[in-house]
């Protein structure tokens, strides 16, 4: 359970640093930094089995790396425009329609009846959110959903780490082209560099490799239980780091998400567990 509460915490962590740096580089920039970072480390610790794939390997593959960068992409989007807390509370329901999806159990329901009761109360201040930052959350939350469904089929398909380092790969070269219309300059800047490596260890290497030796010892159930903090720690980093500040209403409306999160993951069948992505 600790390793698993680290892991939340320097995703969190990473957000808040990730942050802090959009007066200096775009979020569209940051988040390939981040990704290409992650990358080459997990290529070099994985070091994957390319030959012997069949075309179904690398379909999924290549679908969970697109889950992957369009997420990461949009969720950083989103931060730039709204408070990290609520991007992250926004985006967690694509992870939790999941979970309760094809139920039609009434406490099931109920579940989700509280989650969207959590998001009509940020909807309560909507003239202090910005619409478009709403809709990256929204976007990065059917991403997120998607790629705990291809998570689990490349988890299957591919040994060990190999999946995810290749799906890191395909996500890379996914945004290049997304940095033609962006600054490039600060790519060639020393301490941008480092610091997007850092984003990267503590948004993607570290909690990867905590949930990893975690999983061998905790059941998935339980893990789901304390992945629902997600919104609270990210709301916990958004004052500590950026200085943030939520209202009343936005806490409260977290708490319903994080309450609905961890009723769904106790009452249902959870997907099975997919990597960080943040």
């Amino acid at each position: 359970m600790g390793l698993v509460l680290v892991g939340i915490a320097t995703v969190q962590l990473g957000a808040g640093v990730a942050k802090n740096l959009f007066d200096e580089i775009s979020p569209t920039g940051l988040v390939w930094l981040r990704l290409a970072s992650s990358a080459l480390v997990l290529l070099v610790v994985a070091r994957p089995r390319f030959h012997g794939r069949d075309r179904t390997d690398w379909l999924t593959v290549l679908g969970f790396g697109v889950s992957l960068g369009l997420m990461n992409w949009a969720i950083y989007q989103s931060f730039s425009r709204i408070p990290i807390g609520i991007a992250v509370t926004i985006e967690f329901i694509g992870p939790l329609a999941l979970a309760t999806f094809g139920s039609r159990r009434a406490r099931d329901l109920a579940w989700v009846a509280l989650a969207a009761l959590g998001v009509g109360l940020l909807g309560a201040e909507r003239a202090d959110l910005d619409p478009v930052g709403v809709a990256f959350a929204c976007l990065a939350g059917a991403s997120w959903a998607g790629y705990i469904l291809l998570s689990a089929h490349t988890g299957r398909r591919w040994e060990g780490l190999d999946g995810l380092a290749v799906a890191s790969l395909v996500a890379v070269l996914l945004l290049s082209p997304t940095l033609a219309g962006t600054d490039r300059g600060p790519l060639a800047d020393p301490r941008i560099i480092a610091l997007g490596a850092v984003v990267g260890l503590l948004s993607s290497v570290i909690p990867y490799s905590c949930e990893l030796v975690a999983l061998r010892r905790l059941r998935p159930a339980l893990l789901g239980v304390l992945m629902s903090l997600e919104p609270a720690a990210a709301a916990l980093a958004g004052l500590l780091v950026v200085g943030e500040q939520l209202s009343l209403v936005q806490w409260a409306a977290i708490a319903c998400v994080v309450v609905a999160s961890v009723g769904a993951t106790r009452t249902t069948t959870p997907p099975e567990p997919a990597p960080t992505a943040g």
